[in-house]
């Protein structure tokens, strides 16, 4: 089956999809990033699929994953599948960022989606201090939570419960988590990248 768009990006104009088109039509699939891998595979950032296309066409980045659905990008003279993860071909310097902001998504994958309480699967974020008690909104302050214990603990120090943390809450550390903390949805082929840069 043949997807064609109307919405011309720059040197790509049409985008022929596979088996299945994901809600919205191929529009839509154009709003998902590609992961962005320095020439060292080390992750940089998310990019625009449209971004990603334009860096392989002039031969700046190449295709390491792409999206499994067959679906692919054509310009006048070649045909790109639709990436997923791409790499540039020449090494590029960035500016370390120590300090990691905080999101729902970072906080997440610090603690695995694991409860910091019991180790059960995490839906929330809690404060281990409560925010009503003078507890900061911070790495060092707040862990994934499942929603019993959230529940149970509301606005109560650990210490009035008898409850321990199942590990220190620290602020993560390396470049790859700005990337994780800037992305809502990662996709599950970035994760060994991601991991690696972890490492």
């Amino acid at each position: 089956m043949t997807h064609r768009s109307h919405h011309k990006t720059g040197e790509v104009t049409r985008l022929h999809g596979g088996a299945a088109s994901p809600p919205g039509g191929p529009r839509s699939r154009t709003r998902r990033r590609v992961l962005l891998l320095n020439a060292t595979y080390e992750p940089l950032s998310a990019v625009t699929i449209r971004r990603a296309v334009v860096l392989i066409l002039r031969g700046r980045a190449d295709m390491v994953h792409a999206d499994e659905s067959g679906g692919a990008f054509h310009s006048a003279a070649t045909e790109v599948p639709v990436p997923t993860v791409i790499r540039l071909r020449n090494y590029v310097r960035v500016p370390y960022r120590a300090t990691v902001p905080m999101t729902r998504a970072a906080l997440m994958h610090r603690d695995r989606f694991r409860c910091g309480y019991c180790g059960k699967p995490a839906t929330t974020i809690d404060h281990v201090v409560p925010r009503s008690r003078g507890g900061a909104h911070n790495w060092e302050n707040c862990v994934a939570c499942c929603t019993s214990c959230n529940h149970r603990k509301a606005d109560r120090l650990l210490s009035e419960l008898g409850w321990t943390l199942r590990t220190r809450p620290v602020a993560p550390k390396g470049r790859h988590w700005g990337l994780i903390a800037a992305v809502k949805d990662i996709d599950p082929a970035w994760m060994q990248y991601i991991d690696a840069g972890a490492a």
